[in-house]
């Protein structure tokens, strides 16, 4: 039985194939320090985890849910964007939840796009967006995001393509891998470009809280739920990544077509799942505060991590990674399968995310401060092996 053609030019997910190997790795021994992907290794609110257990018993906790989700869920969304972001949403209409925003890639995707239509991707960027738009039939354009450009995106020369048949457009503030941190000035800018060339625009939205001082959502725009869809989650704000936990925002239109893909591919999220997740976003402030003492010191440990390894990391980035630019001159991959070999630390190579991500690397912070110490040590150890020698 051949395979569909849909995955002829589609291979696996990169951290799908290096884990194995950082597996085995570590099986054999090595003790690997894995500070590569962004899986949230703190826990997730008390309050969610308690609404969690204490919903298993209600009567209707193990029954299909409505593919819309819990109104009292969508009413928590609703609140929770109006007091983090500004943004008025209608529980009703303008809000849908999602099984995890990976999953709504791929619903939005389904939704609004045909065979030959073309997709504005950024270089560098989740390669997710890459990946879905060719397993629906699209055609990947890509945009370039650089450090010179400050890793924004430049809608003035996009305007001067040929851009008839592009239906989408994938954002992605603040940014991964970089952590770029968005303006209001380009969401302006984004909501006016796609309005000019009939373009949906969808932010990926799953860092606003994560070592950034003013979570900003691209619905705040006036106008923009004209042209603009939104997604949110839960994985990387409250850790809670395992309970795939997201949701899409934006026009009853739009919103209703998305829904005609969602209900003929999953039957509701688990009623306890959304009650934990309505805890976590009734008790967002005191969390979110806490939890990000935590990542700005692991941020220092990651920065310190990287002038080890003799990278230049960009400052001012918001998220939870450290990205950093080689200055040894030898690519991305190179490098990181050097530093997992000869040290045992894990990192993960820009070039995965496009070609513009070539020459530098992403650290997680998805590690205790015992690990990027470990880390440091057993760089600081083997240069001073070399130094005697």
């Amino acid at each position: 039985m051949k395979e569909a053609k849909r995955l002829e030019n589609l291979s696996e997910y990169y951290f799908s194939k290096k884990l194995e190997e950082v597996r085995a790795l570590d099986a054999q021994g090595k003790n690997i320090i894995n500070l590569g992907i962004g899986s949230p290794d703190l826990p997730p609110p008390l309050e969610a985890v308690n609404a969690l257990t204490d919903a298993l018993l209600h009567p209707n906790a193990h029954q299909y849910q409505p593919y819309k989700g819990q109104l009292q869920f969508r009413e928590a969304i609703r609140d929770f964007y109006k007091e983090q972001y500004g943004v008025e949403l209608d529980a009703i209409s303008e809000i849908l939840p999602l099984i995890g925003s990976k999953e709504g890639i791929l619903h939005i995707s389904m939704a609004f796009l045909n065979e030959s239509d073309e997709v504005l991707i950024p270089n560098p960027g989740y390669p997710t967006y890459a990946a879905v738009t060719k397993l629906v039939g699209a055609k990947a354009v890509n945009y370039d995001l650089t450090e010179d450009s400050g890793w924004l995106p430049n809608l003035e020369q996009l305007s001067k393509m040929d851009l008839s048949k592009v239906k989408l457009m994938w954002v992605n503030y603040p940014h991964m891998p970089t952590g770029t941190i968005a303006t209001k000035k380009l969401f302006k800018d984004l909501i006016a470009f796609g309005k000019k060339h009939d373009i949906l625009i969808v932010n990926d939205n799953p860092y606003s809280f994560v070592l950034n001082k003013n979570p900003l959502s691209i619905l705040s725009v006036e106008g923009a739920k004209e042209t603009a869809l939104e997604l949110n989650s839960l994985s990387k704000t409250f850790n809670m990544a395992g309970w795939r936990v997201g949701m899409v925002c934006g026009s009853e239109k739009h919103l209703k077509t998305i829904l005609k893909v969602k209900s003929n591919m999953d039957s509701g999220m688990f009623f306890p799942v959304q009650a934990g997740a309505i805890a976590a976003m009734r008790n967002a402030e005191q969390f979110i505060a806490l939890q990000n003492k935590e990542y700005l010191k692991r941020r220092e440990k990651a920065i310190a991590l990287a002038f080890a390894l003799e990278c230049r990391p960009l400052n001012d980035s918001a998220g939870l990674f450290v990205w950093s630019k080689i200055t040894t001159g030898i690519s991305s991959e190179e490098f990181i399968d050097k530093l997992l070999h000869k040290y045992g630390i894990f990192v993960a190579p820009g070039m995965i995310f496009g070609s513009n991500g070539e020459g530098y690397i992403r650290i997680s912070l998805c590690a205790s401060e015992e690990k990027f110490d470990a880390a440091l040590n057993k760089i600081e150890k083997e240069k001073l092996i070399y130094t005697e020698l």
